[in-house]
């Protein structure tokens, strides 16, 4: 082991192994992937500014998965496509610069979690407590929501890469196309014995936290919906909620592909793959499927494209009526 080698602030990305031949319709799929993720996820965020109709709980909570999707492909994505135009030997990046990448991208995957989780939990208080829904979710609460889940994703993933910072360095290359928690402790010629304890911790209880809010939440909207005899509310309350569901799977399955394939080391190649599609998925489904869904997002859309908008006067609304009008049992 040479000095320039020990604890070395170049480090190499190993990056995704193209050929010549796929390297450019490769590069323009996730170039546009990008420019569709940003895009997409922007608008979404200038709606629910301008609109003053879409100020509720619902949209709020709901931005946070934009302003997520755009912050950690926004820092992965464009240096995967200057690495992928570079041979294997100039892709060059600075320990600090892959410490930054790294958090971003537990960030983005943690922090999907938390937003997720306080979600249903909205949900939860609209269909099961709809004439308290207004008293709860008030702004003051909506930004503790807010706050909570950033903060602990911030708290999680700062003792993770923490415990990796303090290692000593013997290596250089980064197996991945972009760098994460494990590619930087592989570095290390140290034990990483709390590093893995920790990782693991880490992910059962985000995981259990996360699938465990999934099941309480959705088990008391169904009991609330099988008790309710009215199918038209029901029927809406299905609507709003199948779309929050389709959002956590896609991303929950996302991960999960890419957590299998860490231990299966001869499918590298699919392993890469996958941590990318783990960022460009989501941030480019989020908006769409909110978009479609949403009977709002619609209606301003539609206002956007047939005439100019002319300001008028917002009838007052019951905030829960944005989801569903279900009884409280």
């Amino acid at each position: 082991m040479g000095n320039d080698t020990f604890n070395s602030f170049t480090l190499q990305m190993e990056g995704m192994k193209v050929t010549e031949v796929s390297v450019y319709p490769v590069f323009f799929f996730f170039f546009l992937s990008y420019i569709i993720i940003i895009i997409a996820n922007i608008g979404i965020i200038v709606l629910v500014v301008i609109d003053r109709s879409l100020h509720q709980p619902m949209y709020l909570l709901f931005c946070n998965l934009p302003v997520n999707d755009i912050l950690g492909n926004s820092l992965l994505v464009p240096r995967l496509l200057i690495d992928m135009l570079k041979p294997p030997s100039e892709r060059l990046i600075s320990y600090y610069a892959c410490v930054v990448q790294a958090f971003t991208s537990h960030m983005f995957g943690t922090a999907a979690h938390t937003v997720l989780m306080i979600m249903a939990f909205d949900r939860y208080v609209a269909i099961c407590n709809p004439l308290r829904y207004a008293a709860i979710m008030t702004n003051r609460m909506v930004m503790k929501l807010t706050v909570s889940a950033w903060g602990v994703a911030l708290v999680l993933v700062g003792i993770l890469l923490g415990l990796t910072v303090r290692l000593n360095r013997c290596r250089t290359l980064i197996t991945n196309p972009y760098c994460d928690n494990a590619s930087l402790f592989k570095l290390s010629c140290e034990s990483v014995f709390i590093n893995n304890v920790y990782g693991l911790t880490f992910t059962v209880v985000l995981l259990s936290s996360s699938i465990g809010t999934m099941v309480l939440t959705y088990t008391k909207i169904t009991v609330v919906c099988l008790m309710s005899k009215n199918k038209s509310l029901n029927s809406k309350a299905l609507k709003t909620c199948s779309t929050h569901l389709f959002v956590y799977l896609i991303m929950f399955f996302s991960g999960m592909v890419c957590i299998i394939l860490h231990r299966f080391p001869h499918h590298s190649d699919y392993r890469k793959l996958a941590a990318i599609l783990f960022h460009i998925i989501p941030g480019g489904l989020n908006p769409i499927i909110y978009g479609v869904q949403s009977k709002e997002i619609r209606k301003f859309l539609l206002k956007l494209t047939r005439r100019p908008r002319t300001s008028t006067t917002n009838t007052p609304r019951v905030p829960w009526t944005s989801y569903v009008d279900v009884e409280s049992p």
